[in-house]
């Protein structure tokens, strides 16, 4: 089993991270999104962009938290996360994303959402966001939907979800 090491992204990251989402999706609008992120001052938090490792020290996954608003508060979204094919299902995307969250919480974030795969993101405790009272600002099936506290002590604010301007919704 590999181990990978994950680590925020710095400067000399950006081409990188750049391959890793055209390998990992078929368009370059992940590409596009993060680098609008990037230079959104509203919406890049340093230290929450994360690159995964291999034991060589080259970069094979990715994911990406950035600010977004619920019911008005202050919370995290989760997106993209990319992994180069060549390493997918070896724990490379979810070394980035464990990696990702346990830094947000050391920043006293507290809520973190997604949109993705009803089988995998529960592994990191993510459950359906209906259940805290959040909804998307669009359509999309519940179960999809989640959300995380990563504070259990601290509210949890409840409404819709509002996106940085980056994801076009």
């Amino acid at each position: 089993m590999t181990t990978w090491n994950a680590r925020p992204e710095t400067a000399d990251d950006i081409p990188v991270v750049r391959e890793i989402l055209l390998a990992a999706f078929p368009t370059a609008a992940e590409t596009d999104i993060v680098n609008a992120l990037r230079a959104d001052a509203q919406a890049w938090i340093d230290g929450l962009s994360m690159v995964t490792t291999a034991p060589d020290s080259t970069p094979v996954g990715y994911a990406l938290l950035t600010r977004c608003h619920v019911g008005g508060q202050p919370a995290l979204a989760l997106a993209p996360c990319a992994v180069l094919p060549s390493a997918q299902r070896a724990g490379a995307g979810s070394a980035a994303i464990r990696s990702a969250l346990a830094a947000a919480q050391a920043m006293g974030e507290n809520l973190v959402v997604v949109l993705g795969h009803a089988g995998y993101y529960p592994r990191f405790g993510f459950t359906p966001a209906s259940r805290f009272g959040i909804r998307a600002p669009f359509d999309v099936p519940d179960e999809a939907m989640m959300a995380m506290a990563l504070d259990d002590t601290r509210p949890v604010p409840a409404g819709t979800i509002r996106y940085p301007a980056a994801f076009g919704v």
